[in-house]
């Protein structure tokens, strides 16, 4: 259980913070940068719950709680050290991935084939979903960044590339089923 008597601690004065382990780094160091944007992410879910509803709201409530469980995978480093860390350390896991793989799926089949790219917009909840897969996308290549330097949970870094497709099929979604997709037309304005 997390307790937060004082919000300010004055001990990023200075420009550093502490990761999950405990060892300080600075503000802009690439994991702290990794974390970062998947809260920016998880901020910008909550504008998209503030127009879903239904089954929709429900499954971006669940994505919320798991991008809390990534920040804390993130900003843990050395995965090699985990068993020595006295507690349990949270780690994103498959069946995480799992889940938005079935939820894209079920999404998916009430689509019609895309005969074009989308462009960003279309009703206000699909217009804030491609934000946040844009965002989604940021944290992805974040992610990546430790992950090519052996640093990153891989399941981490598929969470983030699966959810950013489940971003792009909601916002088809919440645009009538893709019928109020608005199409990119190539060379439209030349």
């Amino acid at each position: 259980m997390v307790v937060l008597n004082k919000i300010y601690t004055r001990t990023g004065d200075k420009g550093d913070t502490a990761l999950s382990d405990g060892s300080r780094v600075a503000k802009h160091d690439p994991r702290v940068e990794a974390y970062g944007s998947v809260d920016e992410l998880n901020a910008t879910l909550g504008l998209c719950r503030l127009h879903a509803q239904g089954q929709m709201a429900e499954e971006l409530a669940v994505i919320q709680n798991d991008l809390f469980d990534l920040g804390a995978d993130l900003s843990r480093p050395d995965m090699s050290a985990d068993d020595q860390a006295g507690y349990p350390v949270l780690r994103m896991i498959d069946a995480q991935v799992e889940r938005l793989e079935r939820e894209i799926d079920r999404m998916n089949a009430e689509l019609q084939p895309l005969r074009s790219f989308i462009l960003p917009g279309g009703s206000t909840l699909a217009a804030h979903l491609h934000l946040a897969r844009t965002v989604a996308r940021r944290a992805e290549r974040r992610a990546t960044e430790l992950a090519a330097g052996g640093d990153a949970n891989p399941v981490a870094v598929r969470y983030l590339n699966r959810l950013s497709d489940w971003l792009f099929v909601a916002s088809r979604q919440a645009n009538d089923n893709g019928n109020a997709d608005i199409l990119w037309v190539p060379g439209a304005s030349r």
